[in-house]
């Protein structure tokens, strides 16, 4: 029998082959998905949504999504558009856009977001510094640094006895 290709609608079929519905949509957005018990380690590149289900350590990794399903643990940095925390986040995450930690979602280390939501039970531990419009990049962050640059009056120096005079 003479080899005719392959059939409408498998892998290595001509373009048009089949209807552009279900197959456009996912040719759209390039997803990774890191099943349950999985564990990656290293570089991710052009991954527009990431799916962590299992575990992955990447040192930087841009993406426009991040989900972390209940279980799942990313540790690392990553810069995306909207993340939603379920799982882990063990270490720098910028979300441009919206940051959603479920009520099983943990963040443990520095998140930087423009928008922020936690569900009741949801977790933050470490930095959080919330985006703000960049109308005044210059001015805002200096005025913050000249804040924390300043000591702060200590209440604790008035009630130590170390720091008080001795009649």
């Amino acid at each position: 029998m003479p080899n005719r290709g392959p059939m409408p609608g498998t892998p290595g079929s001509p373009p048009g082959a089949q209807g552009s519905g279900p197959k456009k949509d996912m040719t759209e957005r390039r997803t990774l998905v890191v099943g349950r018990g999985i564990s990656v380690q290293g570089v991710v590149q052009d991954a527009e949504r990431l799916v962590v289900e299992g575990t992955v350590e990447a040192t930087m990794i841009h993406a426009t999504e991040l989900s972390v399903a209940p279980g799942g643990v990313f540790r690392g940095e990553i810069e995306v558009e909207d993340a939603e925390l379920a799982g882990t986040v063990d270490g720098t995450l910028t979300a441009r856009g919206n940051l959603t930690i479920r009520a099983s979602g943990r963040l443990i280390g520095t998140a930087k977001c423009r928008r922020l939501q936690v569900e009741d039970g949801g977790q933050v531990t470490g930095r959080l510094e919330m985006i703000t419009d960049q109308a005044r990049p210059s001015s805002q962050p200096a005025g913050e640094q000249a804040q924390a640059s300043r000591p702060a009056p200590s209440p604790i120096a008035a009630i130590d006895p170390a720091h008080t005079a001795t009649p």
